[in-house]
């Protein structure tokens, strides 16, 4: 185990750390002088920070690559309010020094319950069609293994290995609730099967072994024409699947992002692919307010939120401070007086 996380680089602002991380990316720019500097972006299991080395670039340059394993040395220190690390040394390192657990970031749910939850749902399918479906997803091994560990997207929402699957079972569980609300407008089982299918195109489109990053095939396609892809290949394995029950499928991937800015070719068009869109879109903003909030435990304000492009409050804390008989905003009031009697 590591000795130094990124979430620890409060503790050690203005300090030399040394430690090890994976290189996410790598970028060799020229200074006002023409040399070259290195900047780098470094992760582990707990976030990224920005890492610059000014001096002595010739010597480390071509010592490693993105995504791999450097240990280094450096002092962490704040630049436009965010941490940094200015690299003094570096050096390479084998896997056989390394623990991967410490790198990537994992979901601290049990992964086999969660899938056996997921089974749990489809098994309650009344639609044969669409139960046979989903099983012959869930039946074959590759896309059992890659579903339960790759994450749901890049960086804006559950970005740790099993997170796809974490927010798959939410969602299930979300869907489940909505459709008790409109019982005529709504069929479980599609909405369902929508949920299951809406991003399992991520376990191709990203790739998860070292970094997140996105693979040439994520890159090109995209996961929904990846996912498409994979249902036309299912679907043929069903026996006598109704061709106008694929295009309502089809239609749910393709439109699950909502708006034609946000990445849908065509917007949501029936009561299940809307549902499933803001239930989506709900999901993954409520874990990136979660995932936030747990970055910054000790703060009631948080920092600015990049995916939902504001700070955010903690009510928790907020409230708190009201059941203690403290009025948040009464306190910070009588903080600043006391600071202009002074």
């Amino acid at each position: 185990m590591k000795d130094f996380y990124i979430c620890d680089a409060p503790r050690f602002e203005n300090q030399v750390i040394t430690s090890s991380f994976v290189v996410a990316s790598k970028q060799a720019k020229p200074k006002k002088s023409g040399e070259l500097y290195l900047a780098l972006t470094l992760s582990d299991r707990t976030g990224h920070i920005e890492a610059k080395m000014w001096d002595n670039v010739p010597d480390h340059i071509d010592l490693f690559d993105q995504d791999d394993f450097i240990k280094v040395r450096g002092l962490i220190n704040k630049f436009n309010g965010r941490f940094q690390l200015t690299l003094h040394k570096l050096r390479s390192m084998a896997d056989s020094e390394v623990e991967f657990d410490d790198y990537l970031p994992r979901t601290n749910k049990n992964i086999d319950e969660l899938w056996q939850t997921a089974a749990g749902f489809i098994e309650s399918f009344q639609n044969p069609h669409l139960k046979a479906l989903i099983k012959a997803f869930m039946d074959d091994p590759q896309i059992e293994y890659a579903y339960k560990t790759a994450p749901a997207a890049k960086s804006l929402h559950h970005a740790y290995l099993g997170g796809l699957l974490d927010h798959v079972v939410s969602l299930f569980r979300l869907c489940d609730l909505a459709c008790r609300n409109y019982p005529v407008m709504i069929d479980r089982d599609l909405l369902l099967a929508g949920a299951f299918l809406h991003d399992i195109g991520k376990v191709h489109e990203l790739a998860f072994s070292r970094t997140f990053a996105y693979t040439t095939r994520g890159q090109l396609l995209g996961h929904m024409i990846i996912e498409l892809e994979m249902l036309h290949e299912k679907i043929a394995q069903v026996q006598g699947f109704p061709a106008d029950l694929k295009t309502l499928l089809e239609h749910l991937i393709i439109s699950h992002h909502g708006k034609y800015e946000f990445g849908s070719p065509k917007m949501p068009m029936f009561p299940e692919a809307l549902m499933l869109h803001y239930l989506d879109d709900l999901d993954s903003k409520m874990e990136s307010m979660r995932s936030h909030f747990e970055r910054e435990p000790d703060s009631e304000w948080t920092t600015y939120n990049p995916s939902l492009e504001r700070p955010l409050l903690n009510t928790q804390k907020f409230l708190e401070k009201l059941r203690a008989g403290e009025s948040p905003s009464a306190a910070a009031a009588a903080a600043s007086g006391n600071d202009e009697n002074t």
